[in-house]
This record gives C-alpha cells, structure tokens and sequence, in this order.
C-alpha cells in the first residue's frame, strides 16, 4: 500500500517503514507527527483519489531526526563584465519514517 501525501507544501510518494527527508518541521525529535492531506491512496490495485484530499485518510510518522542538507552551490556571473557572485547554502531537512497509512 502506498499514498501520495502533501508535507510541508510538497507531495511524495509514501510507504510503510520508508524513510523520508522533508522539510523542517515544528516536532520534537521522537515524536509522532500526523499528515491528513491524503491525495491518492493504492491498496492492492484500488485505487482512491481525493478531491483534492481524501476524506479520513492519514499518514501517521515518527520524527527520526532534525539535519541539514547538502551544500548548495550558488554562482552568478556576467561574461565580460567582471560581475561574479559565489554563494551557497544548506537547507534545513527533518528525516521521517512513515508508521501508519490509514485509508
């Protein structure tokens, strides 16, 4: 079984015991955070489709952790200008791991 699940304003794709990186949360490390913007659920081949989210349905989770992300390289440059800017960053990531998919 698996759903598409809205998280922190983006959509994946989850299962049971996976484990996945999303945006940081507001939950302490440990604890059992719920997601009830269900869009689609798929039991077996029955597929069910909200409109836009699926009434009852929840993705129940376990927070592992709060990490930041890899380095991101940020570099502008104008030809022939001499205008070059490096910049970089590192997002804030909170790692999950799906528990429960509730239809």
């Amino acid at each position: 079984m698996y759903a598409i699940v809205e998280i922190a304003g983006q959509q994946f794709k989850v299962q049971k015991d996976q484990k996945v990186y999303v945006h940081r949360l507001q939950a302490e490390e440990g604890s059992t955070v719920e997601f009830d913007r269900v869009l689609l659920t798929d039991d077996k081949g029955t597929v069910n489709i909200g409109a836009p989210a699926i009434e009852g349905a929840k993705v129940s989770a376990k927070v592992e952790e709060h990490l930041k992300g890899d380095k991101v390289i940020v570099f502008k440059k104008k030809r022939r200008k001499g205008y070059k800017k490096k910049n970089g960053h590192r997002q804030y990531l909170t790692a999950i791991t799906i528990t429960d998919i509730k239809a």
